[in-house]
């Protein structure tokens, strides 16, 4: 597990990343801005340790942060 767990909003920016959307899309979804959405996902990178989005992704997939994207 992270040393820090993910707040509700990066675990969020992550759901959606993980699916393929973008952060204006993201955003969109949210309601927030773009720039908010890309703070929340440097934030989970942080937490994660590592340095990108997929990055962010795959650990938090491989974690259990995030459900299976299998259908």
């Amino acid at each position: 597990m992270p040393a820090k767990p993910l707040s509700n909003r990066e675990h969020d920016c992550l759901h959606w990343s993980a699916l393929g959307k973008t952060s204006w899309e993201i955003s969109v979804i949210l309601g927030v801005s773009e720039r908010t959405v890309n703070f929340h996902i440097g934030n989970a990178c942080s937490k994660l340790g590592v340095y990108n989005r997929r990055a962010a992704v795959a650990v938090a997939l491989s974690q259990g942060l995030l459900p299976a994207l299998i259908n």
